[in-house]
């Protein structure tokens, strides 16, 4: 959704559309308005907001050390426990300070928090399932379906987190999580002890993951219709929906035509669906999976032929002339979708695009 600027109000009041008064009154709203809005901006305030964000989140996970180890499970689980109740009083600081941003990213970081003391508690009790991965900053590395456990704890935190505090950003480690999920699901339902890569494993893994990205990418769906003229909830389930059901839908290579064309109508079919949602990562991955389809076509049908140069380039200035059509038309092109569909799904589409 398009900012209104205090210069375009003062145009309006030139012209007679607003008066002075009612034109100082709705720039104060909207400054109100504004400094609540916790719609992640570009802007150095913001930047330093999601930077220290995510480097306490990334500690947490992504960059937890052996050397935790030696705490053993209970000295794992008190530490979690502390760094949570940090989490969470700097949140409801946050939150009184009308602060929403860093609000919601200490509430993101008390659920990140959740795994690690689920690992530990787990560990102290002698619970943890025997062979597979046993330290824990494996577990944003390997897939096993030991960590069915602290998946399902951190959703249970996410949802939970999510209905006290309604920040958008707390969608994010439960996307991460059913992402995670999926892989793990997979193993634990084709009854491997360890995610070694046999023929049959592998294939079970790709429809698995092709089928729990479509369930998310449909939640997700109902999300965005759901929070109608609201904030952004669906963003990160979309995006992890995405990735989850087109990178399982990637890796199913095909040597046959029919299957080459069958990727490439999906691939086309995700534009539209962008298109209809006003999301653009829609038609970044369509537009992806098209121009490798496409440059595997040209390969196939032109590799010995002086032509398979200017193919491969003209595919190149399509998609770059495709971005820059969506980029002037994809508000008409939504609304041309819109017009196909039954009348009440129109308006609920309508009203997230105007949110935006």
């Amino acid at each position: 959704m398009r900012r209104i600027s205090q210069t375009e109000l003062d145009t309006a009041v030139e012209r007679g559309i607003l008066s002075a008064a009612s034109a100082d009154a709705l720039w104060s709203f909207l400054s109100d308005r504004q400094e609540a809005d916790q719609t992640p901006r570009f802007d150095f305030t913001h930047v330093l907001y999601y930077l220290g964000g995510m480097l306490a989140i990334g500690a947490m996970s992504l960059f937890m050390t052996l050397g935790w180890e030696r705490f053993g499970g209970w000295g794992i689980f008190f530490i979690a426990l502390a760094y949570m109740g940090v989490a969470l009083g700097l949140a409801r600081r946050f939150e009184r300070e009308n602060l929403l941003a860093p609000m919601g990213i200490m509430a993101t970081l008390f659920v990140v928090l959740v795994p690690l003391a689920v690992w530990g508690l787990q560990n102290a009790f002698g619970l943890w399932p025997p062979g597979g991965h046993d330290a824990y900053r494996d577990y944003h590395a390997w897939i096993d379906w030991r960590w069915i456990t602290l998946e399902a704890a951190t959703l249970v935190a996410g949802a939970l987190m999510l209905w006290r505090w309604r920040a958008p950003f707390l969608v994010l480690p439960v996307a991460v999580t059913l992402w995670y999920m999926s892989m793990d699901l997979a193993v634990f339902f084709a009854g491997a002890d360890t995610a070694h890569y046999n023929s049959g494993l592998w294939e079970f893994r790709q429809w698995f993951s092709l089928g729990f990205g479509l369930a998310m990418l449909a939640f997700a769906l109902l999300v965005e219709l759901r929070s109608r003229g609201g904030r952004d909830y669906p963003f990160w389930l979309h995006l992890f929906g995405l990735i989850t059901f087109w990178g399982a839908l990637s890796s199913m290579h095909s040597d046959l035509l029919s299957g080459k064309l069958t990727y490439l109508a999906i691939n086309l079919a995700l534009i539209v669906f962008g298109a209809l949602l006003v999301r653009s990562m829609f038609a970044v991955f369509g537009g992806l999976g098209t121009a490798m389809v496409l440059g595997d076509l040209a390969w196939r049908y032109f590799k010995d032929s002086w032509l398979f140069p200017i193919a491969l380039t003209a595919i190149g200035l399509a998609v770059v002339f495709a971005g820059v059509a969506w980029k002037r038309r994809a508000r008409e092109l939504s609304e041309g979708l819109r017009d196909l569909l039954p009348a009440e799904l129109a308006e609920l589409l309508a009203a997230r695009q105007r949110a935006r």
